[in-house]
């Protein structure tokens, strides 16, 4: 299996469970590794005929955008669904950073993989 990833997709939203966290928006930053067979694209030279980086770019930051969860938990597990469902994935790896949640730290978050690996 080939991956094809996407780094440092930066997108502001409604995240966190205190109330300030409510009332403004937040950066959180998306890593993606998914898993895809790009040989039929490497012949064929088609964008048809590989998985359409910018179009899970472009899903998820709108998707991310109009969202409001309470937990980076929820939100990455929507966003692999996501990916996995809508663009026919049979793997994911996602990273949600949320940059700033804790004072002494760069940033946290989550790392979650759903599906299979072959």
């Amino acid at each position: 299996m080939d991956i094809v990833f996407i780094r440092d997709l930066r997108v502001d939203t409604v995240i966190g469970i205190y109330d300030w966290e409510r009332k403004i928006r937040q950066t959180v930053i998306f890593d993606l590794e998914m898993g895809a067979d790009i040989a039929k694209a490497a012949t064929t030279d088609d964008i048809e005929d590989t998985l359409d980086y910018k179009a899970v770019s472009k899903r998820l930051v709108s998707y991310v955008r109009e969202s409001e969860f309470q937990l980076v938990e929820t939100l990455a597990e929507r966003c692999a669904g996501i990916v996995l469902q809508e663009f026919r994935v049979p793997w994911v790896r996602l990273t949600l950073n949320k940059v700033g949640a804790v004072s002494a730290a760069r940033d946290v978050g989550v790392i979650i993989e759903r599906g299979h690996r072959d």
